[in-house]
Formats: C-alpha cells, sequence, structure tokens
C-alpha cells in the first residue's frame, strides 16, 4: 500500500517570504493603525504562521505625525517616563508628544502590542515610523497598504 508522508514546514528567519509594506498614518486611529501593523509585524495573515519564529513582514509608516486620536485622549492620555532620580518622573500627554516625537507615539502603541519577550523585541525591528513623507527604503519597493481611514 502507497502512503503519501505529509510534514508540517515550520517557517524561520531564513525561509520566510518577507515583503515590504508602507503605510500611511495620514488620518488613522492609532490603537487601530497599531493592531494592523503588529498583526502584520508578526506575521499573523500569512498562511505560513508559526508562532516561534520571525516570519511577519517588514513595515514602514510615514505621516506619523499627523495621526488621530479619538475622544478626549490628546489631553488625558499621557505618557510617563522616570529619569532616576529623586522626583524625577516625567508626563506628557499624547499632544506634547506629537509636537516632540511624533514618531515615538505610534512606536510605543505598537510595541506595546507585540509580544513581550526576544521575539517581541526582533519583530520590533521590522518596523520603521517617519514623521513626514520621506521614507529611505526606496530600493526595497515597498507594497502601498491601505488601512480603513477616518473621514
Amino acid at each position: 500500500m502507497n502512503t503519501l508522508s505529509y510534514r508540517t514546514v515550520s517557517v524561520n528567519k531564513e525561509n520566510a517570504n518577507k515583503k515590504w509594506y508602507i503605510i500611511d498614518a495620514e488620518g488613522q486611529i492609532l490603537g487601530r493603525l497599531a493592531s494592523e501593523v503588529a498583526m502584520i509585524l508578526r506575521g499573523k495573515r500569512k498562511p505560513c504562521f508559526t508562532p516561534h519564529s520571525d516570519c511577519g513582514d517588514n513595515v514602514i509608516i510615514i505621516n506619523a505625525e499627523k495621526i488621530v486620536l479619538t475622544g478626549n485622549k490628546m489631553e488625558d492620555k499621557y505618557y510617563v517616563r522616570y529619569t532616576g532620580y529623586p522626583g524625577g518622573r516625567r508626563v506628557r500627554n499624547v499632544k506634547e508628544q506629537l509636537k516632540r516625537k511624533p514618531i515615538a507615539v505610534i512606536e510605543h502603541a505598537v510595541k506595546g502590542m507585540l509580544p513581550k519577550n526576544r521575539l517581541g523585541s526582533q519583530l520590533y525591528g521590522n518596523l520603521y515610523v517617519y514623521a513626514g513623507t520621506e521614507h529611505k527604503h526606496q530600493a526595497q519597493q515597498p507594497i502601498e497598504l491601505k488601512i480603513n481611514t477616518i473621514k
């Protein structure tokens, strides 16, 4: 009797077919954009998803300063950091953070949606965020990806 043996292919970093995507953040809601980007970085939309390896794609986000937050989050949401000195707690709301470091707002949201381990740090390295429309990844020929926008 002829039996066929089927083997499950475990995708790793070397044989993952990685693509480059570019997303325009203008008019996008921060949380919805971050969750979509985290799914793409992780590779969960691919049929060859392997949970323990970096099989996701690379993502470029442009126009980070034009991100939108719903409700009163521009004034009510805070980013807190600590300098390490007594009384060194520093607090900024989203509006101040967008003026000073618009890239950090999107990076913080996406990083919070990735795994909290070495794989998450590796996946985070596949994210490239730019405040304006210019980026330095034309050689990779990124595919433009449309995500639902608010009107």
